[in-house]
């Protein structure tokens, strides 16, 4: 991973593969969270509403962007952390999920986030603020 105090605009720090996120994990998903929109459990909504399958729940993509994060830096460095859905993402589908350094100041790094599905179209973007020390 690239140090936060010495990285220059545009420097990957860190990146996460989420691996594919099947039906089960959306069930998993809509249990833990309420959120049962048949969007994302029921392939025949999916269809009528113009989908050729589910989709992935939003918050279950910023979810997984938000654990390449968690699994670099240590909770009590995390300072801010939001995200803008871009695109949406299919059942099965793994997201790349990525961090390239932005700025600093005396205290935080701002961190530029991504979220790219398997075709390469981005679906989240975001940005986070790391404590540097």
């Amino acid at each position: 991973m690239t140090n936060l105090l010495t990285a220059s605009p545009g420097d990957l720090i860190a990146e996460y593969d989420s691996g594919p996120i099947d039906r089960q994990m959306l069930v998993r998903y809509a249990e833990a969270s309420g959120d049962t929109n048949p969007l994302h459990l029921d392939p025949e909504f999916a269809r009528k509403a113009g989908f050729a399958d589910v989709i992935v729940h939003g918050m279950l993509s910023m979810a997984l962007l938000g654990r390449l994060l968690t699994e670099n830096f240590a909770a009590d460095r995390l300072r801010g952390f939001d995200a803008r859905f871009a695109g949406i993402v299919a059942v099965d589908q793994s997201l790349r999920c990525s961090a390239r350094f932005e700025s600093r100041d005396e205290i935080d790094a701002v961190l530029a986030l991504e979220a790219v599905d398997g075709s390469g179209a981005k679906v989240l973007i975001g940005t986070a603020r790391v404590r540097l020390a």
